[in-house]
């Protein structure tokens, strides 16, 4: 894997021009937005999916499959979003499933706990950008920011990373090392769903403070592992 320049978080004051950053401008059409985040979800059911069936014990395996259980509901939701707009899942979906699923076989961890660190970190990134990035949609934007910010079962899925750093002492380290790792290829996915004017510089001005904000909540969902971003 080749390594990816990770952004700096931006003094404090800088904050304030994630309020005037005009989303519209960087925001692609609705169609490919509503595709590429329900593929992004389908993709995080599929992982989840695949860490119950390597899981060992019974209580990790069902706050995963809880989880996984969400992720579909969200895709789901965002199926009919789709379709409510005359739509057709599949080929809105089609143009992301290459580069997703690739970002998949990148984030695919060591183990069982490395893996839905994975999704922790990675989802929990991508989650927070769309949700953002959906104050730049017309009046669709609510809508697809209230389907993904639904139950994603994230407390559980802390808690358990929690109880297995705790039983074993190596492992937190290594979750924090992997959980940086995952950061630069998680940030390219999100500038692949941005409208580009061919301007590269306005364009890193304008997306610039809402990675701010998705960087900072980053380090808060490590932070609640205890682990350092």
């Amino acid at each position: 894997m080749l390594p990816t320049e990770i952004p700096r978080l931006k003094p404090r004051r800088e904050h304030v021009a994630a309020q005037r950053v005009d989303l519209a401008e960087i925001a692609p059409e609705l169609l490919p937005y509503l595709g590429h985040a329900a593929y992004i979800e389908l993709d995080a059911f599929e992982r989840l999916s695949r860490i119950v069936a390597a899981a060992e014990d019974l209580a990790a395996k069902e706050t995963v499959s809880a989880a996984a259980g969400f992720a579909l509901a969200k895709h789901q939701g965002l199926i009919a979003e789709i379709r409510r707009r005359d739509g057709d899942p599949a080929e809105v979906m089609r143009p992301f499933a290459r580069a997703i699923d690739g970002f998949g076989d990148l984030t695919a961890g060591a183990d069982w706990q490395e893996d839905l660190l994975g999704v922790y970190v990675t989802q929990g990134f991508l989650v927070d950008f769309f949700i953002r990035l959906a104050g730049g949609l017309s009046d669709a934007g609510p809508r697809a920011a209230q389907l993904l910010g639904t139950a994603s079962g994230e407390e559980a899925i802390v808690e358990l990373l929690r109880r297995e750093i705790e039983a074993d002492p190596t492992l937190g380290s290594r979750l924090a090392m992997w959980g940086r790792r995952l950061l630069g290829d998680t940030m390219l996915v999100a500038r692949s769903a941005l409208h580009h004017s061919g301007n590269a510089q306005s364009d890193e001005e304008r997306s610039e403070p809402v990675f701010t904000e998705v960087i900072a909540a980053h380090t808060r969902h490590m932070d609640a592992l205890g682990l350092t971003a």
